[in-house]
């Protein structure tokens, strides 16, 4: 099947397109061969972006306002969708659409996930490419007892399969996910904590708008670690938390970072550089607590080389390589797990990982919007006594 895989993650910076050419290995069905095709990165029109992230946690939002979302967001993944069928597909065809959506709200009580929220209606994706639709990826694996993250578990345990030493791989976007595969234990897998969402609230919000991340690094570069300040972030209750456990930018925004640095005499150069330090001091933490021998990394965090530096650096000696090295681009490794997810779930495949999630079994994840047949409507009801 050719399936295209529709992401937009927790930094709301645009909608990731993956084509993906996806199959069961003849003979072996517990084998999967992926072979990427295409993938690009669409941004969002600035309006919409803007309106998400007014939606976001802690803002407070009306039901109005969730609708309207809801379909804008949904027509922008199905312009998104048909565009990528006509310029990327091969002959322009495609069989499947697996859409993420855009993640609103991560419902988190008491350490267990009571619900998830993806916006972007997958019946506008369904009317513009004519294509069935798998959206809704997360709310099977919470309704099973599990976290509803991180769902790339599912595309991480069968790339590190075959890893003879503890290896694990980490994406980095609004919140850093990492994935842990060692010989002879079950998998592993949880939020490690924010990735770039407190980076990118500070810049954000420091700048009054006019700024929207840290680019390439610059101002991390710039500034220098405030040791108290760090020390100050790295004492949140949720990174001694046992996995699985999961979390977003309902606990890590700009109003949690207000509380945390407020009185600490730092400019936003040495913010960044002291968040960019919480980040990779709290994945190396979790690398360590595992015996991460290897780490395969992802995600828009590594378009920041000062983060991707922090990271080696905090790791040594463990190897730090990227997902390139399976043939998958790190911009678009989200995108490509969405598409297998997909695939999955037309199949009728569980694809969740119990040990990561802490579901109580594995589920298939996704729900199905159908494709029209071409059939015509029935005509008439006849009831027929029992």
């Amino acid at each position: 099947m050719i399936v295209l895989g529709l992401s937009s993650g927790t930094s709301v910076d645009g909608i990731d397109v993956a084509v993906a050419d996806l199959r069961l290995a003849e003979g072996a069905d517990t084998e999967v061969l992926l072979t990427p095709v295409a993938h690009r990165e669409v941004p969002y029109p600035d309006r919409l972006r803007d309106d998400i992230r007014a939606v976001l946690p802690p803002a407070a939002t009306t039901i109005d306002a969730v609708c309207r979302l809801d379909t804008r967001i949904g027509r922008a993944f199905a312009e998104a969708a048909a565009t990528a069928v006509d310029e990327l597909c091969p002959n322009r065809t495609a069989h499947l659409v697996a859409s993420h959506g855009q993640t609103v709200f991560h419902w988190v009580q008491d350490g267990r996930a009571r619900g998830t929220l993806q916006l972007g209606q997958p019946a506008w994706i369904a009317e513009a490419t004519g294509l069935p639709v798998v959206s809704d990826l997360r709310a099977r694996d919470i309704a099973a007892g599990g976290q509803g993250a991180p769902l790339a578990a599912a595309l991480d345990v069968l790339l590190l399969a075959d890893r003879d030493a503890p290896a694990a791989a980490l994406n980095i976007g609004g919140i850093a996910n990492l994935t842990v595969v060692a010989p002879g234990r079950p998998p592993v897998a949880f939020d490690t904590g924010p990735g770039n969402a407190l980076i990118d609230a500070a810049v954000l919000r420091a700048t009054a708008g006019r700024e929207e991340r840290d680019t390439d690094g610059r101002r991390a570069r710039r500034g220098r670690v405030d040791a108290d300040l760090l020390a100050r972030l790295r004492a949140d209750p949720y990174y001694a938390r046992p996995a699985p456990k999961s979390t977003g930018k309902e606990h890590f925004h700009a109003a949690y970072l207000d509380t945390v640095v407020d009185g600490a005499d730092v400019d936003l150069d040495d913010l960044c550089a002291t968040l960019v330090a919480l980040t990779a001091a709290t994945v190396a933490d979790a690398c360590r607590a595992h015996g991460v021998t290897e780490l395969v990394v992802s995600g828009g965090g590594l378009r920041n080389p000062v983060l991707a530096a922090a990271l080696r650096s905090a790791l040594a000696p463990a190897a730090v390589h990227t997902s390139e090295g399976f043939g998958i681009d790190p911009d678009a490794k989200e995108a490509y797990l969405f598409a297998l997810l997909g695939f999955l779930t037309w199949h009728g495949i569980p694809a969740t990982i119990p040990s990561c999630t802490g579901a109580r079994r594995p589920t298939v994840p996704g729900v199905l919007t159908a494709r029209d047949q071409g059939r015509r409507p029935p005509q008439r009801l006849r009831v027929v006594p029992p």
